[in-house]
């Protein structure tokens, strides 16, 4: 577009200076059409210069606020896989998620292999069994395992988009996903790349929406687990989990 204008501007020069040359215009007013022509020159540079540098702010933006995201759903992910652990099931309330997180307790157990003696009755003899004993030893919250000394865990619904905090939550869902015989529980959060990019420009936010590779966030969510297979990833490539590591 902005390559239009300034061939638009180019023309409109080339007419001026024609016009002038021809004496159809009055001389007096050739400093008002100067002084016009380098404000609209100085403006169609700026606003070239704008379309060139806009995908480079925006891909910084973007990926500095996908950081934060990710890093909640982390959080969301391993609130929701210590609750399968300990409960046998996931949960799609927030509410709930947090109340886990502030009373359950991870069990601390010991394993240790034994041996039993038993009596066969169809041999007629006493046999040895080997067997294993679970001991528990004690419990330790499951905020202090995953959290730390950090309360972080009840704001984790809210997705962190600066200039909206506190507006716009997470969806969170959970079912189940029959593996033969057997109905495996799931869940998945998620989040629509538009929400988090809602002041960037509107064609740059579509291109991120259809964007297709292995080193960006495919589709127009960010999302971890699933409702149609087992799994607890992110669809985020890798370059969002160094820092962790």
């Amino acid at each position: 577009m902005y390559w239009l204008i300034f061939f638009a501007l180019v023309f409109l020069i080339l007419l001026l200076a024609y016009l002038v040359a021809k004496g159809k215009i009055s001389p007096k007013i050739i400093p008002l059409l100067n002084i016009f022509l380098m404000l609209a020159s100085a403006y169609l540079a700026y606003k070239i210069y704008d379309s060139i540098t806009a995908p480079v702010r925006f891909n910084k933006i973007k990926r500095e606020r996908y950081a934060k995201v990710i890093d909640r759903l982390k959080d969301i992910r391993d609130s929701e896989v210590a609750m399968r652990s300990i409960t046998g099931d996931y949960t799609a309330d927030f509410d709930s998620l947090i109340q886990f997180v502030d009373t359950a307790r991870f069990p601390i157990i010991q394993q240790r292999d034994s041996v039993i003696k038993k009596f066969d009755k169809f041999r007629n003899i006493e046999v040895e069994e080997e067997i294993i004993i679970i001991d528990t030893l004690g419990f330790i919250p499951v905020k202090d395992s995953l959290f730390k000394n950090d309360d972080r865990y009840k704001e984790m619904m809210w997705v962190p988009i600066p200039g909206r905090e506190k507006q716009v939550k997470f969806e969170l869902r959970k079912g189940y996903v029959e593996k033969g015989e057997v109905k495996l529980p799931v869940f998945e959060a998620r989040v629509a790349k538009r929400e988090i990019l809602y002041d960037q420009p509107e064609d740059l936010v579509k291109q991120e929406e259809n964007v297709i590779s292995t080193e960006e966030i495919n589709g127009p969510y960010i999302v971890v687990g699933s409702l149609e297979e087992v799994t607890t990833s992110g669809n985020w490539p890798k370059i969002y989990d160094i820092k962790e590591k």
